[in-house]
């Protein structure tokens, strides 16, 4: 049965497809529409987008571009920085640049977010750094689901605080995954997934630069094809899985009976956020960056190496290439040293 395209017209049907009529009824060949919707573009789908941080922002700028989001679903404004003044999320921010419509509840569940989620009629809702668990009654609300751009190669580092792992574990690379959600924390079938190696002087604040705009680079090559169904989700590897929990502020003490290779690495995993410290005369002395070379010294002991603050370790010495004392600006190790006269002696 051959497919008469000269004889068939095309009707926009908004909320659906493209939908084939017969011109010609002559021609009988044109009875079962030859399979024609094979054939024809199908429209562009509702898209959500829940994030907050400014990792999420290069995806929903990405997606903005490409497809129509109807709606954006960000955390609500907190106090921020030393003054605490109300701030609103970079997603928010961005959303309103856009034009695009934000909500911001404190959970998901109260009734005023669901009803508006289900007023905006998602076809996909797209989640980046959300920090909020999205229930089985909103991952079933869209007819594609929910995926995720999470910042690492899953099933390593399923959590809240992937990018902060990957760089205190050592790991020489790390990635983004695209993933379909499911109700546990992380363990959703993946989609795709792209790598990227972790330099020596990477921080969490470098890093996750990096993988943000691979994030939204591979989600925008990734959607075609899954919402066309050519590819399908694949399970994690549940034997592999490792987590990496949610960081709180006292993780960033430094603990010198610890090598201090170790510390290096929490230095950068923990900048900016939650920042290591150190106790120095009974105040927090914050360490922005350091490093590890080899010597041997008490743990908690501290020297001058080349002018430059040091501390004795379990293992090696760890230099204080900046260091911030309380109600000062950030500052190189050799400055501090100038003011801090009995460093080596405390």
């Amino acid at each position: 049965m051959r497919c008469w395209m000269s004889s068939v017209n095309i009707i926009i049907n908004t909320k659906y497809a493209c939908v084939p009529q017969r011109r010609d009824d002559n021609h009988e060949d044109t009875l079962s529409y030859c399979m024609c919707y094979n054939q024809i573009m199908t429209v562009s789908p509702r898209i959500v987008f829940m994030g907050s941080p400014e990792f999420a922002v290069p995806s929903l700028k990405a997606l903005s571009m490409k497809y129509t989001i109807v709606g954006v679903v960000s955390q609500p404004d907190r106090p921020a920085g030393r003054g605490r003044k109300i701030a609103s999320p970079p997603v928010k921010s961005t959303a309103l640049e856009l034009k695009i419509p934000v909500i911001q509840p404190d959970r998901l569940q109260v009734p005023e977010a669901m009803s508006q989620l289900s007023a905006w009629k998602p076809d996909l809702i797209v989640v980046a750094a959300f920090g909020q668990i999205l229930r089985q009654n909103i991952l079933d609300l869209p007819r594609y689901g929910c995926i995720n751009v999470h910042a690492s190669l899953l099933p390593r580092w399923r959590g809240a605080a992937p990018v902060q792992a990957a760089i205190l574990h050592g790991d020489t690379e790390t990635g983004v995954t695209i993933m379909k959600m499911d109700p546990g924390v992380d363990t959703g079938p993946i989609l795709s997934q792209h790598k990227i190696h972790i330099v020596p002087d990477d921080t969490a604040g470098t890093l996750s630069e990096k993988i943000a705009d691979l994030g939204a680079i591979q989600l925008i090559e990734t959607l075609p094809d899954y919402l066309s169904g050519k590819f399908q989700p694949q399970p994690q590897a549940e034997n592999l899985a490792t987590y990496a929990p949610m960081l709180k502020k006292e993780n960033g003490l430094l603990d010198f009976s610890q090598p201090a290779d170790d510390l290096a690495r929490r230095i950068r995993a923990f900048n900016p956020w939650p920042g290591t410290y150190m106790i120095w005369q009974n105040m927090h002395l914050k360490v922005h960056r350091g490093h590890s070379i080899p010597g041997h010294f008490e743990p908690g002991y501290h020297l001058v190496h080349q002018d430059m603050p040091a501390v004795g370790t379990q293992e090696g010495l760890l230099v204080l290439d900046e260091v911030q004392p309380p109600g000062k600006k950030p500052m190189p190790g050799k400055a501090f040293l100038t003011g801090a006269r009995r460093w080596q002696y405390s």
